[in-house]
């Protein structure tokens, strides 16, 4: 064959140090052939190439240009991609279990639904990726930038998450139990309708985290920065919240029965219609508090700063207040029978 007649990538001949590689897979693949597994094409150009539902399965991709390359349902598992570009790549419902993407690059990469079970990503660059139900569970992401990612409805089962920046990511529906979390960053993501039951959040930063409906019962929360969070309708039940910053935080129509707040920073926080039935809210700062509402039957508030707090309406029955000072604080319509009271209440 003449060397005119030799295929094209972007309308250039192919590089001949390596052309065979790259020649022989495109001219394969538009004979109709798509099984590939454990081709050698280490540092070959692919860039803009369309090789949807190729299995490359075991291939040799290391230094690879795969960048806006469409592979949808292309099979990539236990691959060898170290330091492979593979940024604003199309592999949506693609299999890259057990593969090594080791430093590789999937910035804006459309990963959507795909397989990535035990895939090695230390150093990959995952900017921006969308991860949307893809399976990540047992993966190791342990301290990467993961600001911005789109996981909506993955499977993070098991994933090592510690220390991982995750600031402004959409996590909502993922699923996240058995998940290695100490030290992540979630502030400012959205987090709806979560499963973290009976998990260890201890100082996790969920500042301005959206996290609606989502389940923290009997999770350990202390320490926890929730300043500014929308958390409505969440269920903390059980759940042990002692020192967390909770200012500014919205809690209504919560769970929080049972829950221990030790120490908690409330203040400014809205409490409306919330459920803190038994609650431990001793030594902690519900200065103007929005409990409005509130059912607080049973619990627990000793020497609590409540200065400006609204409990109009609150059911305070049969609960302590020993040392909180109801002084500057509206609790008219307040249901106070059997509730254990300070000793002078002085109305402002």
């Amino acid at each position: 064959m003449a060397d005119s007649e030799l295929p094209t990538i972007k309308d250039k001949p192919f590089d001949l140090v390596q052309a065979m590689d790259v020649y022989e897979l495109l001219y394969r693949y538009e004979l109709g052939e798509r099984d590939f597994r454990e081709a050698n094409l280490i540092g070959v150009d692919l860039t803009k190439q369309h090789l949807e539902g190729t299995n490359l399965a075991n291939a040799s991709l290391a230094g690879a240009n795969l960048s806006r390359a469409c592979l949808n349902e292309s099979n990539l598992n236990h691959a060898f991609l170290y330091a492979a570009n593979l940024s604003f790549i199309k592999l949506g419902k693609g299999k890259l279990c057990h593969a090594d993407l080791t430093k590789a690059n999937l910035e804006g990469a459309f990963l959507v639904k795909s397989q990535l079970r035990g895939a090695k990503l230390s150093g990959a660059i995952l900017k921006g990726v969308n991860l949307r139900g893809a399976d990540l569970s047992h993966v190791n992401l342990c301290g990467a930038n993961l600001s911005g990612i789109n996981l909506t409805g993955a499977n993070l089962t098991g994933a090592n998450l510690a220390w991982a920046n995750l600031s402004g990511a959409r996590l909502s529906n993922a699923l996240l139990q058995d998940a290695l979390l100490t030290g992540i960053n979630l502030s400012h993501g959205y987090l709806h309708n979560i499963d973290l039951h009976k998990m260890d959040l201890s100082g996790v930063d969920f500042n301005h985290a959206k996290m609606n409906g989502s389940n923290l019962s009997g999770s350990n929360l202390s320490a926890t920065n929730f300043n500014n969070a929308d958390l409505r309708r969440t269920n903390f039940q059980g759940a042990n919240l002692n020192g967390a910053e909770l200012t500014g935080a919205i809690l209504s129509g919560c769970n929080l029965s049972l829950t221990s707040f030790l120490r908690a920073d409330l203040s400014h926080s809205i409490l409306l219609d919330s459920h803190l039935c038994q609650a431990n809210l001793n030594l902690a700062n519900l200065s103007h508090a929005d409990l409005r509402n509130a059912n607080l039957q049973g619990s627990y508030l000793w020497n609590v700063n409540i200065d400006g707090a609204n409990l109009q309406g609150a059911d305070l029955r049969d609960s302590s207040l020993l040392g909180t000072h109801l002084n500057h604080c509206n609790w008219q319509q307040a249901l106070l029978m059997g509730a254990t009271l300070p000793d002078r209440i002085l109305h402002s």
